[in-house]
C-alpha cells in the first residue's frame, strides 16, 4: 500500500494500511482533499513565515534559517513524491525522523518553528499507527515547549499553545482514520456488489443460452431426430414387401440417407450440450475440472496448494442434458469457492449414479464459515454463490444441502431427481 506523508491512508490497530477506498465511488473525496490540501497550505505557510521573518531581521543567522525552512520544504516534498509507491514502515520512520531533525534544528534557532509542529502533529498521525503516533506527538509536544521555554521564558502561553494544538490534532487524527477506514469499508462493499451484479448478469447471460439450447436441442429431437427415425422404420419395414430389385435398392438408399441424417442430427444435439461436455462424458469433465484446480492451486500457492480428487461411484448413465450442465456448473463455483477462500489443503468431489437420483458432494478440509452469517449476508443481497446454486438446483427438482463450521471445512451436497423408466 502507498503511504502519503501528506494525504495518507490511516494505518490500522496492527500497523498495516489500511485499504485505499475506491475513489470513483468515494462520496468523501471532496472531505479528504480537503484535508489533505489544507495540511500542505498549512506546511508551506508555516514555514513560509518563518523564512520571511528571518530575512527581516527578527532573528540572527537569517540565512541559515532560510535554508533549513528550504530544507524542511524539500524533505517534505521528497515524503510527497514517493507518496503512491509501497514504502515499508522502517523508510517511513527514516523519513519522519529526517523531517523532525530539521524542524528541531529551525526551532533551536528560531522561536517562530516552533509552530510547524501543528502540521507534523498531523503527519505523525497519518504516517504511524495509533500506538505510536501519540507518543511521537507527545515527544514533539514536549520538545516544541522545551524550545519556546528556551527562547520566551516559561509562561502559560508556551504550555496553552502546543498543548491545544496537539490535542485537536489527535482527536482530528484519529476522526479522519475511522472516516476513512468506514469509507473504505463502504466502497469494498460497494465493489462487491458491482462484481456480484456483473457475475449475475453473466450467470444470467449463461441461464438464458442453456435454456435456448436445451429448447432447440429438444425441438430438434422430437421433430426433426423422430421424424427421420420414423421413415427409417417405415422403410425398413417396406424392405420385406419389394420384390423388384431396383425398387429395392432406392429404398435401402433413402433408408441409409434417412439413418445417416439421423446419426447427423443427433451430433447436432450432442452439440448443443455444455462446451465442456462436448468431446467428454460427466465424470470425465469432473476429473479434468479436478486435475485443472490442483494445477491452478499449485501454480498461484505452491506453498499450500490444494489438491483435489474426484470420485466416481455407482454405474453411470446418460443424464439429461439439464442436470449434466448443471453439476459440472455448481462443481466449477464451488471448487473456485475452495481456491479462492477456503485455505484447504484437500478437496474430494464425488459423482454418484443411483436409481433415482445423481449426486455431487464436493467436500474440503479448509477454514469453514458461518453458516447463519453466511445465510444473513445472502438475505442481505450481500453474496450470491449460494443463491445461485440453490437456484440451480431448485430448478430441475432437487436438494441442496451445506453444512460447514468454522475451523473444520465444508461439505456441499446435491441431490437431483432422475425419471425411472416404468
Amino acid at each position: 500500500m502507498s503511504t502519503d506523508p501528506l494525504s495518507a491512508a490511516p494505518m490500522s490497530a496492527h500497523g498495516a494500511s489500511a485499504a485505499a477506498p475506491s475513489r470513483a465511488h468515494s462520496a468523501l473525496t471532496p472531505v479528504f482533499l480537503t484535508m489533505q490540501l489544507g495540511l500542505h497550505v498549512l506546511m508551506v505557510g508555516l514555514t513560509a513565515v518563518v523564512a520571511v521573518r528571518a530575512m527581516l531581521g527578527a532573528w540572527p543567522m537569517q540565512w541559515l534559517i532560510g535554508a533549513l525552512c528550504v530544507a524542511l520544504l524539500a524533505v517534505c516534498a521528497l515524503g510527497v513524491r514517493f507518496a503512491r509507491r509501497s514504502t515499508p514502515m522502517w523508510a517511513r520512520a527514516l523519513w519522519f525522523l529526517a523531517l523532525v531533525i530539521v524542524w528541531l534544528a529551525l526551532t533551536l534557532l528560531t522561536p517562530d518553528g516552533a509552530y510547524i509542529v501543528f502540521p507534523l502533529f498531523f503527519l505523525a498521525l497519518h504516517v504511524f499507527p495509533p500506538r505510536w503516533s501519540v507518543p511521537v506527538v507527545g515527544a514533539m509536544l514536549l520538545l516544541s515547549i522545551l524550545a519556546l521555554g528556551m527562547h520566551l521564558g516559561w509562561s502559560a502561553g508556551i504550555f496553552i499553545g502546543p498543548i491545544t494544538g496537539a490535542a485537536v490534532a489527535v482527536v482530528l487524527g484519529l476522526a479522519y482514520r475511522a472516516m476513512f477506514r468506514e469509507s473504505a469499508e463502504r466502497n469494498l462493499l460497494i465493489d462487491d456488489l458491482l462484481a456480484a451484479r456483473e457475475e449475475l448478469a453473466v450467470t444470467a447471460r449463461e441461464a438464458g443460452t442453456l435454456a435456448e439450447r436445451q429448447r432447440l436441442a429438444g425441438e430438434i429431437h422430437d421433430t426433426v431426430a423422430q421424424g427421420l427415425s420414423s421413415i427409417q422404420l417405415l422403410l425398413h419395414a417396406a424392405e420385406r414387401n419389394i420384390s423388384d430389385e431396383t425398387a429395392l435398392e432406392h429404398v435401402r438408399q433413402a433408408r441409409q440417407t434417412a439413418a445417416d441424417g439421423l446419426a447427423e442430427t443427433r451430433r447436432f444435439i450432442r452439440e448443443l450440450r455444455a462446451p465442456a461436455l462436448d468431446e467428454q462424458s460427466l465424470p470425465a469433465a469432473l476429473g479434468r475440472l479436478a486435475a485443472s484446480i490442483t494445477a491452478q492451486s499449485a501454480s498461484t500457492r505452491p506453498d499450500a496448494p490444494t489438491v483435489v480428487s474426484f470420485q466416481l461411484s455407482g454405474e453411470p448413465t446418460e443424464l439429461p442434458m439439464a442436470h449434466e450442465t448443471t453439476l459440472l456448473r455448481i462443481a466449477q463455483g464451488s471448487l473456485a469457492n475452495v481456491l479462492q477462500h477456503s485455505r484447504a489443503q484437500r478437496a474430494a468431489v464425488t459423482l454418484t449414479f443411483m436409481d433415482d437420483e445423481v449426486t455431487l458432494d464436493i467436500v474440503d478440509n479448509g477454514v469453514g464459515f458461518e453458516a447463519g452469517a453466511a445465510s444473513r449476508a445472502e438475505h442481505r443481497g450481500e453474496s450470491f454463490g449460494l443463491a445461485t446454486i440453490r437456484e440451480r438446483v431448485e430448478r430441475l427438482g432437487g436438494r441442496l444441502s451445506v453444512e460447514t463450521t468454522p475451523g473444520a471445512g465444508t461439505a456441499l451436497a446435491v441431490s437431483l431427481p432422475l425419471e425411472v423408466s416404468p
